[in-house]
């Protein structure tokens, strides 16, 4: 029996279009496509620091729902917004 060939894995425009993807299709017609990869944890490392907000349950609905549309996480899409205003704040007073 002739295996059949796969089309190839396309670009992806974000996370909700990959997964729609993967629900559909095997991981195992496609092991040909994957190259072997190292993968180095540096454990010992500078640690990220974190910022608790507390937000109205309305507004932190409405930033996943955003996120989600721009197929982001709640908290990376927050934190490229600060860091946006962040660096217009500095323009501004640099200015």
């Amino acid at each position: 029996m002739k295996k059949k060939k796969n089309d190839p894995i396309p670009k992806f425009k974000n996370y909700k279009e990959e997964a729609e993807f993967w629900d559909t299709h095997s991981l195992a017609d496609y092991w040909d496509k994957w190259k072997d990869v190292d993968l180095v944890f540096e454990l010992d490392g500078p640690r990220e620091a974190s910022l608790v907000l507390r937000l109205q349950m309305a507004f932190k609905n409405r930033l996943k729902q955003i996120a989600r549309r721009k197929g982001l996480d709640v908290s990376t899409l927050a934190r490229m917004w600060l860091m946006e205003k962040a660096n217009e704040d500095l323009k501004l007073a640099a200015g």
